[in-house]
């Protein structure tokens, strides 16, 4: 069946499984009865029992811990007992020096398990019982070397005095440091000192120098011959060394081009891997470049992706990681072929985890061919190619009667229209077979996103696509934020309806995402394995404690470790956990148009602090750009600017990247505050060169460099030149319906023209954007545009001075409790313009009327510049 990858097939004994079975060993010691020595406690039992529980079913990974790695590891998990597990473990393994002690080994596993011909048990003795998973383990184990031929076993004994020479190796400088945080425990020093390995050591020695002679006529059991273990050679010279100290994209980087076969005999070969292992590998590769985006290193995983497909040139899915690699680095030639690659040698069929429906043809899935190539057209800024392809493939898919491809292109569809701005899609979404055609093509492209939104969310929900169903309800949540609900039909009976938007429904299309927590194993990929998420846990229990917003002490390992055991991340996909991570940012997006600092803020510290390992790259940036931005409003320029370092050295500034966009935006309001005109002119004329010039692409940062465009005009006094730009970006706002975006470009026209010296000809402007305010419940942008219109007010005369001041006064709570430093400022100097413009107020009798906002107003203006 396509799309479905066979269960693992050999299942090799390595010394990793044996050090395993050691520890099981001691877990479930037979001849014990009630808690097993050496623990003191159930509690220390059963802590072992959930480690072991994640280190067996971390062996059907593609990659295996090393010894030095699994003491580690027992040092963190097993407390009190960690010097005595690491002894018992090492000591063990140095017995093992001849076949006889590998066939005693195994011969007392099996005494571990339990059975029907167990005799007569203890109502409290410790049986293993073999069908449980640490059961079934060892069962595997002792089957795999039970099938060994006496030359295997031979081999098996080499390879563990291998893997205990390169614990020994790398052992001593972990023992210094840990000297150096103890200082006490000097014992630890002589963990390897007691294990007699002399003898052990000379027969691989003896061995290794046979098996250069032997290796180019026979492959051992279980090896690759020599001349393919060069493999991992290659990727160890042209891997990154400077990995170890890199931000956390080069990290997965240097896993991916240098781990990809890591149980490595340097003299001999690697260990095979299933089909089960590599597929499970790529595709977690391909999660980890679509996290990590750009910072992925390319061409170390370029080169295994190429050893992979000499290896194994019937494994198609390396092109379609290739693809993805290039994709991500902007490649878009190499992109496009080695797409067309995939799908041709392919069709389709590999790599994808949902089944094709019983009416599709077998040969082969143009339509996800079609789905593919219109997202990497959207991906290269490519619109409207995309939008034709993606129309294509909604045909296609109905002539096949691909249910769930037609869902996931109606959702790529809609994220086109939502992102990228169309004033139009006539001739393209008119066409036959288009979604579109059953509603006329009349409709404006608001109102056919509207369409294909609830359709798309319809038809998710009847095919029981959980993550589809979410990810819908979060793109209605983004519409309903900045779109107004109007009938579609201009004629027949209307009913009465307010044109606002509703918060409501935005929070509840925001919380039906929460759900998928629960129910996304009924979406589960069927090539997802819990060995990778148990290695996953594993290495998890080296890292600190969470975030620093949370725990101010993570050195201190006595009273982290308990905390760390039981509060390892749950098995939950990661997609899923973007999904879900995706409302939060979307809560904070939504609280920032409604003028919620603090809320917006809270929610973006949520995202950064719970969802921060599972989120992309793109949504990790976005975060911090948030927070920046919320540092720069309440904080000032220097903690911004000190933020924004930090975000520099984590994510790359390349072009168009949110992070270059908010150096430029921060450098541009510095700028501006402090009077440094030439330097906010050459701000934004960068800001303009990365806007691109295509029709419909990049309409934000385009709105953006036309706004700073402006108001850098209106710093420079030059009215009327801001006033044509301000209105050139009114039309383009109004022609893709961008409401948010009109109702800012209108105050900046009211305040043009209130500086300029005709305040009359502002006031409709200021009235316009308080209109947009409110249908699109804009309150801290209402709060700034009233104390535009209270300008206004007091620019017509010392007449309209009270009328000014009440309304400002109006506005004070929503601009001091949710304002940023500049505004309030704004408003403490416009209430004390409003008390000495009034003729009726007397200054030396109230001095304090005027003093205090100005006093106010210096320390915002002082903490905004200086802080």
């Amino acid at each position: 069946m396509a799309g479905v990858v066979k269960a693992p097939g050999a299942f090799a004994i390595t010394p990793h499984k044996v050090s395993v079975c050691i520890l099981v060993n001691i877990y479930a010691s037979p001849s014990q009865i009630s808690v097993p020595f050496p623990f003191s406690s159930v509690s220390q039992h059963n802590r072992l029992g959930l480690y072991l529980l994640a280190l067996t079913k971390s062996c059907d990974d593609i990659l295996e811990s090393k010894l030095d790695q699994l003491i580690n590891q027992l040092r963190e998990v097993g407390g009190l007992l960690d010097h005595w597990l690491t002894d018992h473990v090492t000591s063990r393994l140095s017995s093992l020096s001849s076949p006889d002690d590998l066939f005693n080994f195994f011969n007392e596993l099996r005494e571990t398990l339990g059975g029907p011909d167990s005799g007569v048990m203890e109502d409290d003795q410790v049986i293993l019982d073999p069908n449980s998973n640490l059961g079934m383990f060892l069962r595997r184990c002792i089957l795999a070397f039970n099938l060994l031929t006496f030359e295997g076993i031979c081999h098996l004994l080499t390879n563990i005095g291998i893997y205990c020479k390169e614990a020994i190796s790398s052992c001593s400088s972990y023992e210094l440091r840990r000297v150096d945080d103890s200082g006490n425990d000097l014992e630890s020093l002589s963990e390897y000192e007691n294990m007699d390995l002399n003898l052990v050591f000379k027969k691989i020695n003896e061995e290794m120098e046979a098996r250069k002679r032997a290796t180019e006529q026979v492959s051992f059991h279980l090896h690759l011959p020599k001349e393919l273990s060069t493999l991992v050679e290659d990727i160890e010279v042209f891997a990154d060394p400077k990995s170890e100290h890199n931000d956390k994209g080069r990290e997965s980087s240097s896993y991916a081009s240098g781990e990809l076969l890591r149980d490595v005999d340097p003299n001999g070969g690697v260990f095979l891997r299933t089909n089960w292992q590599i597929q499970g590998y790529l595709m977690e590769q391909a999660d980890t470049i679509e996290k990590h985006g750009s910072s992925f290193t390319l061409n170390a995983f370029e080169l295994t992706l190429r050893q992979l497909q000499k290896l194994a040139p019937e494994l198609h899915r390396v092109h379609f990681l290739r693809y993805l690699n290039n994709l991500y680095h902007d490649d878009y030639f190499s992109a496009l072929e080695n797409l067309h690659r995939y799908f041709d040698y392919s069709a389709g069929t590999e790599g994808f985890d949902f089944v094709p429906p019983a009416g599709c043809n077998s040969f082969g899935r143009y339509e996800i061919a079609l789905l593919c190539l219109g997202m990497m057209h959207f991906h290269f800024g490519h619109p409207k190619k995309a939008l034709e392809v993606l129309t294509e493939a909604v045909r296609v898919s109905q002539q096949h009667s691909n249910d769930t491809c037609l869902a996931y292109t109606l959702a790529a569809i809609c994220n086109l229209l939502s992102e990228i701005g169309f004033s139009t899609t006539s001739g393209i979404l008119g066409s036959p077979f288009s979604p579109m055609i059953s509603v006329g093509t009349s409709l404006s492209v608001q109102q056919q996103l509207f369409v294909l939104l609830k359709g798309s969310l319809k038809r998710a929900e009847s095919l029981k696509l959980k993550q589809l169903v979410a990810a819908n309800h979060l793109a209605m949540a983004k519409f309903d934020l900045t779109h107004v609900q109007r009938p579609l039909l201009s004629f027949g009976p209307k009913t009465s309806m307010k044109l606002r938007t509703c918060p409501i429904i935005v929070c509840k299309e925001l919380r039906s995402g929460y759900h998928l927590i629960s129910e996304f194993c009924c979406e589960g990929s069927t090539m997802t394995a819990d060995g990778a998420f148990s290695t996953a846990w594993l290495k998890n229990l080296q890292k600190p404690m969470g975030s620093l917003v949370l725990s101010q002490d993570n050195g201190s390992r006595n009273n982290s470790n308990p905390f760390l055991f039981f509060t390892q991340p749950s098995s939950i996909p990661g997609s899923v956990m973007q999904l879900v991570g995706s409302s939060y940012l979307h809560r904070a997006t939504a609280w920032e148009i409604y003028g919620s600092a603090p809320l917006a803020r809270v929610n973006a510290l949520v995202y950064a602090t719970c969802f921060a390992d599972a989120s992309s790259s793109s949504d990790a940036a976005l975060v911090h750009v948030k927070l920046i931005q919320h540092l720069a409003v309440f904080k000032g320029y220097k903690e911004a600017f000190a933020a924004l370092k930090t975000a520099e050295e984590k994510f790359l500034c390349v072009s168009k990247s949110r992070i270059l966009i908010l150096k430029l935006q921060l450098l541009h309001e510095r700028a501006l505050h402090r009077g440094h005109l030439k330097l906010a002119q050459q701000v934004c004329d960068e800001l303009g060169v990365l806007a691109s010039s295509v029709t419909a692409v990049d309409m934000e940062l385009k709105t953006e460099a036309s706004l700073r465009h402006a108001r850098t005009l209106l710093a420079a006094k030059q009215f009327s030149q801001a006033a044509a730009v301000a209105h050139s970006l009114f039309c383009m706002c109004y022609k893709f319906n961008l409401q948010v975006e009109s109702a800012t470009v209108l105050l900046l026209l009211a305040e043009i023209h209130m500086n300029s010296g005709n305040a009359v000809v502002g006031l409709p402007y200021a009235l316009a954007s308080l209109s947009y305010c409110q249908t699109f419940n804009l309150d801290l942008l209402r709060a700034s545009a009233t104390l535009t219109l209270a300008e206004l007010w007091l620019s017509l005369g010392s007449n309209h001075a009270k009328t000014a001041l009440t309304l400002l006064h109006g506005a004070f709570p929503m601009i001091l409790g949710h304002g940023g430093l500049e505004l309030c400022a704004r408003a403490y100097l416009t209430e004390a313009k409003c008390y000495l413009s009034d003729p009726s107020f007397s200054v030396s009798r109230n001095p304090e009327l005027v003093l205090d906002p100005l006093r106010q107003a210096a320390d915002e203006l002082q903490a905004l510049e200086v802080s």
